[in-house]
């Protein structure tokens, strides 16, 4: 009776698990929605969804074409953020120090994350 029971129940969920995936697969695709849940993936979301801004080091970077903002797009999705030496607690204004690899170069950025706009500080 017990065994007969479980292989329903079993029969049952992977029916419903594989409906949820297709659905929610489904969802996802047509509104673009991702589900972010650790501190990194949830911080760079924030830092794309605003605009952004540069100092007058990174804006003479860019200038010199040493800079692109391709490369600071690939960085805010793909990046890594250093919460050690990123200054979380401030006040309206939080900084970030973001490093990663892009094209085989290892890069650290330093962003000013305010609730209206992003500014990039420093570009290394």
């Amino acid at each position: 009776m017990f065994i007969k029971r479980l292989g329903y129940f079993m029969v049952g969920l992977s029916i419903g698990i594989v409906f949820l995936t297709f659905f929610l697969k489904k969802k996802s695709d047509q509104t673009g929605v991702s589900f972010c849940y650790l501190p990194n993936c949830r911080v760079l979301k924030d830092l794309r969804s605003k605009p952004i801004h540069y100092t007058d080091a990174v804006s003479k970077l860019m200038a010199n074409n040493e800079l692109d903002t391709l490369s600071i797009t690939k960085l805010l999705t793909q990046g890594n953020i250093d919460f050690g030496e990123s200054d979380t607690k401030s006040k309206p204004c939080k900084t970030y120090v973001i490093n990663g690899e892009i094209d085989t170069k290892y890069i650290l950025m330093e962003v000013k994350n305010c609730p209206e706009k992003v500014t990039v500080l420093r570009w290394q």
